[in-house]
């Protein structure tokens, strides 16, 4: 779906709005219809117009789930409201952003949704900085840092939002440059399981700002904006390197001895499967130099590519390329209609022929290498729970629907399961995985004990618990 450029562009323009004034709270009509007095946003329930639109997620798995309600809320006070009526009422309530959860976890049936669409504004601070509402869209995101000549690095999907990325990390394109997402993040501005909004920072509080750069979407509380550092947009090169499927071990052998010797400027993935060898990534810098750094990738894998692209061009229409990326349909479809696990790369593969093997077994098996290192490893872990900052990288495994979902939960579960046999039991949280197994210290690692104390201390009654979630 092409994204409304207008209305992202309008987003590097975004001035201040007055708060709405929500009509009186009437004495009758039941707790839902004060909630829906005191919003200044909109509340959608079962049988309203426009509810079977508002309720879906970008999966198409959890279409049945049927929310008692979606809250689009407008500012921050509507997600006060919302919390503490989730409180007062002891329903299960939970964020959306962009609505990608994997296990769909932002569609929580029969209870209470908080659609944070409309908070969606990119405002420049002085400095570079940037405030971004944690309803914005990458697309969006991009468009209006852009515009003001600055850079964050972030995922590849222009519909993906920028709060659940950003809180499980945030790998992108940039990263060995950058870092992650999370790495970025000065403040954010957060309601709590008490319904009070407070800014989180290193001098308010910086153990739940540690948990919040990397400890999950739908943890701890609601985030409403992030407060980012940005870089100044440079120009880019990105690439695409496509080898015959025959290629693939000799691919995968070739990129984890070249990959970690690259410059921190250079970021690549590769795209494998039965019918695919593809390495793509990006290039802070000039196609000149990078292209001296591709010949020796090739020259490593022995194969000529059968296609070879290299594009120089600005930061924004790099990331509308990656955005409409053909390697990649799964990420940039309208909806989702695939089921996806993970595992983290902890070493180097010992045989490329058994893992091509592997990634291979399935016609409709899809795996996406995204690399790690750079930046990435240099964040000491006092300053995000990110747990695997040394990790070569991370392999996501996606599968279609064909055969029906159990079978390609199923097929998936055995490809995880088989790479945990030699590189453990670590996955990337963004990519959860409802059957992933021991998922918490799957997903968490070292940082698990203190993620839980934390999510004790701000959410003690576990009013955000969810089946993979921290709160007790």
């Amino acid at each position: 779906m092409e994204l409304d450029r207008r209305t992202v562009l309008r987003l590097a323009g975004a001035v201040p709005m007055m708060a709405a004034v929500p009509a009186a709270v009437p004495e009758g009509g039941g707790p839902w219809e004060r909630l829906r007095a005191r919003l200044a946003g909109e509340l959608f329930r079962p049988g309203d117009p426009g509810y079977d639109e508002k309720r879906l997620g970008f999966f198409s798995l959890y279409d049945h789930r049927l929310p008692a309600g979606v809250a689009v809320c407008a500012n921050e006070d509507d997600v006060r409201h919302c919390v503490d009526f989730a409180a007062r009422q002891r329903i299960p309530i939970a964020a959306r952003s962009g609505g990608h959860s994997y296990a769909g976890y932002s569609i929580v049936d029969r209870g209470l949704v908080v659609d944070l669409s409309r908070m969606n504004a990119v405002r420049i601070l002085p400095g570079g900085r940037a405030e971004i509402g944690a309803g914005a869209l990458l697309g969006g995101v991009y468009e209006a840092l852009a515009a003001a000549g600055r850079a964050l690095p972030a995922g590849s999907c222009p519909q993906v939002g920028i709060a659940g990325l950003t809180l499980g990390g945030g790998i992108g394109v940039l990263g060995r440059k950058y870092g992650l997402t999370c790495d970025n993040v000065e403040s954010v501005r957060f309601v709590g399981a008490d319904g009070k909004a407070c800014l989180v920072s290193e001098e308010t509080a910086p153990d739940l700002l540690w948990a919040l750069r990397g400890g999950g979407g739908g943890n701890f509380g609601i985030v409403t904006a992030f407060t980012f550092r940005t870089a100044a947009a440079r120009t880019l090169t990105n690439f695409n390197l496509v080898f015959p499927p025959a290629a693939l071990a000799a691919l995968v052998a070739a990129w984890q001895e070249w990959q970690p010797a690259m410059p921190d400027e250079l970021w690549s993935g590769m795209g494998l499967g039965a019918e695919a060898a593809n390495c793509g990534g990006c290039f802070v810098g000039s196609a000149a130099q990078v292209n001296p750094l591709l010949d020796d990738l090739v020259r490593r894998v022995g194969v000529q590519p059968t296609k070879r692209e290299v594009t120089e061009q600005g930061h924004l229409a790099t990331m509308r390329t990656f955005g409409q990326e053909s390697a990649f349909p799964a990420a940039v479809a309208d909806r989702g209609e695939y089921v996806a696990t993970s595992r983290m790369l902890t070493h180097p593969v010992p045989d490329p022929d058994a893992l091509a093997a592997l990634l291979a077994s399935d016609p409709h098996l899809y795996s996406i290498v995204d690399a790690y290192g750079g930046a990435i490893a240099r964040v000491p872990s006092s300053e995000s729970c990110f747990p695997y900052r040394s990790a070569l990288g991370s392999v996501q495994i996606i599968r279609g629907l064909e055969g029906g979902e159990a079978y390609a939960r199923q097929v998936i579960g055995g490809v995880r399961d088989e790479l945990g046999r030699e590189y453990g039991r670590a996955g990337y949280i963004n990519y959860i995985d409802p059957e992933m197994p021991e998922w918490a210290k799957a997903y968490y690692g070292e940082s698990l004990p203190r993620l839980r104390r934390i999510a004790r201390k701000y959410d003690p009654d576990g009013l955000f618990a969810f089946e993979q979630g921290l709160a007790p």
